[in-house]
């Protein structure tokens, strides 16, 4: 479409705008959805899932709870055949970094001049803490990359103008899933404990063992309370981090069992916080969560506060504790400075909380309540978190064109580095799809789909008990 025509389609009032979200996993897919409709409220959204290692289940994605008008599976190079074909106003890209930068080269192949493209939007799910510089490095390009916080905003514009960057596409916003009901202590002591695991923090088996022990030994501790250990997925599902030590199977040899007041735990994060007392997590995001709620939040030092675990994000917040305080009748409180810093403000005075909420709502509700009402509590910008990247995203596609993505990774400035990663997404070094990259002519029959479905299916289980089974036997064969 020439740009003069798109201009005239942008100036003239429609409603909704035409979203597209990327992701490679089942909280990508949630940051990706609640962060467009946080940007586009009642846009149309068709949702694609990068076709990977960690590609999410049905069930993954019932658990998450965010619907698409439309969802289907990809490959990088057939996503960017679909977004020249179909010419969205918005692309948000809930990937890693490296697939990230594929396809903001893809982009920029299909549009090398100014043009009427669609606005490119990316960020992280959660919490920075680790490759800070690899990872923003490979998200420029983008025109708009989300903080989600006021320290994050600052370490991110540090980065792209420390490398002589642009750095006027970091704009603050804040996690798109934060919300719920404000927490509402029943007396002075927890009834409900919460330990959010995660898949791949710790890493041994001997120290995610330990963990689990310890929320069982609190349990058997406190008769009275209920101590639910909440689980990312199930044995042979990925998430966006591997998992070679499901706690499923090391429930089977805790020493005595898990006592009746405390078993496992799936569901929404969202809807897991509305009955809990105290959430306990070795460095989780859903400890972001908890704290905006106000809910009592303890991030483990039992195993030391390190780089490596992550919770070393969460010095100054008043939340570091380890089992034995937290057996003793400890339940840390956030830090108000330290909150408002990561931008998690608590939920008695976010502006966040201005939506109504029917008890036992999930937070994927609270975040389509909030998104139907893009003004906020009021007309003050600060009133709303997503005001000033809502702003930008209205101010660019007013654009009568867009400039073409400019990544800071060329040919010329990393010559090594930049062609393995476009190679591993079977792109060539310029950003266009290699010879059999994406499927061309008709469409394959409902027999061909299928069985290439189960042909995927079929080699996803090999890897994931290649990745759970076999290669924790060979390390432990190799410690001999």
């Amino acid at each position: 479409m020439p740009v003069s025509n798109r201009s005239a389609q942008r100036s003239a009032p429609r409603s909704p705008l035409r979203v597209a979200v990327l992701a490679d996993s089942d909280t990508r897919w949630k940051w990706g959805a609640l962060t467009a409709r946080r940007l586009a409220p009642g846009h149309r959204l068709t949702g694609h899932l990068l076709r990977g290692r960690a590609t999410p289940t049905a069930r993954q994605l019932g658990e998450v709870g965010v619907r698409a008008d439309r969802l289907t599976e990809v490959t990088c190079a057939e996503f960017l055949a679909d977004i020249e074909r179909e010419r969205y106003d918005v692309v948000v890209l809930a990937l890693v970094g490296g697939a990230v930068q594929a396809v903001l080269h893809g982009v920029r192949a299909l549009w090398p001049d100014p043009a009427a493209r669609p606005v490119i939007v990316t960020g992280y799910v959660g919490v920075v803490y680790e490759k800070l510089a690899d990872g923003l490095l490979l998200r420029h390009g983008a025109d708009l990359v989300l903080a989600n916080s006021r320290h994050d905003a600052q370490r991110f514009r540090a980065v792209y103008e420390g490398v002589g960057a642009d750095a006027g596409c970091v704009t603050e916003t804040v996690l798109p899933f934060l919300g719920g009901a404000a927490y509402e202590p029943a007396g002075s002591r927890a009834t409900t404990v919460v330990f959010a695991v995660q898949p791949s923090v710790p890493e041994s088996r001997a120290d995610r063992a330990y963990l689990l022990e310890r929320a069982a030994g609190h349990a058997r501790l406190h008769p009275d309370r209920e101590v639910l250990v909440k689980l990312r997925s199930r044995p042979g599902e990925h998430t966006t981090h591997l998992e070679e030590q499901p706690y499923q199977r090391l429930a089977a040899k805790v020493p005595g069992g898990l006592p009746a007041n405390c078993r496992l735990a799936y569901g929404n994060m969202g809807e897991v916080l509305d009955g809990a007392d105290l959430l306990v997590t070795v460095s989780s995001t859903a400890a972001l969560e908890s704290l905006h709620r106000g809910i009592p939040t303890a991030v483990l030092t039992d195993l030391g506060i390190r780089e490596a675990l992550g919770n070393h994000h969460f010095l100054g917040s008043g939340c570091l504790a380890s089992w034995d305080q937290l057996d003793a009748g400890l339940l840390p409180q956030g830090d108000p400075e330290w909150l408002a810093a990561q931008g998690v403000a608590p939920l008695a005075t976010t502006p966040l909380a201005t939506t109504p909420r029917a008890a036992g709502a999930g937070a994927a509700d609270v975040a389509e309540a909030a998104a139907a009402d893009p003004a906020g509590a009021a007309d003050d910008e600060d009133a709303d978190v997503f005001a000033a990247a809502r702003a930008r995203l209205a101010a660019l596609l007013e654009l009568p064109g867009l400039p073409p993505v400019a990544p800071y990774y060329t040919l010329t400035t990393a010559p090594r580095y930049l062609p393995g990663i476009l190679a591993r997404h079977h792109l060539a070094a310029d950003g266009t799809p290699l010879p059999g990259a994406a499927r061309e002519g008709a469409e394959p029959s409902r027999l061909r789909r299928r069985l290439r479905s189960h042909l995927r299916d079929a080699a996803r289980g090999l890897y994931r008990h290649g990745v759970q089974r076999v290669a924790p036997l060979i390390r432990r064969m190799g410690e001999l």
